[in-house]
């Protein structure tokens, strides 16, 4: 089992910015970012691999950056331009992908994920 933890979360106001940590005990395929609004689905917004490949949710795209450092286990999500509607639990998650093929892939699908940390609560004000 991995196990994650989460940093960085907090109160901005509309525009904002905030960077999300994420510590592994381990390092797997893929890792990713994921958030949850009050009665809403657990939302996958962007996933990178070991390689480097990353993927973004369209609500996010040109907004947030995902990043990893390798050395030290490691992920970030840099979160500019923040609006209210980002306001949610946001969760890393660490996983091994979907073998497609010959290919592995690294996708914003929460079943292809294997460990979660705690979570922690973004919130943006208007």
């Amino acid at each position: 089992q991995v196990q994650l933890v989460e940093s960085g979360g907090g109160s901005v106001q509309s525009g904002g910015s905030l960077r999300l940590s994420c510590a592994a005990s381990v390092s797997t395929y893929c890792m990713g970012w994921f958030r949850q609004a009050p009665g809403q689905e657990r939302e996958g917004i962007s996933v990178i691999a070991s390689d480097g490949t990353t993927s973004y949710a369209e609500s996010v795209k040109g907004r947030f950056t995902i990043s990893q450092d390798n050395a030290k286990n490691t992920l970030y999500l840099q979160m500019n331009s923040l609006k209210p509607e980002d306001t949610a639990v946001y969760y890393c998650a660490a996983g091994f992908g979907a073998l497609l093929g010959r290919r592995r892939y690294c996708r914003t699908y929460a079943d292809e994920y294997i460990s979660w940390g705690q979570g922690t609560q973004v919130s943006v004000s208007s």
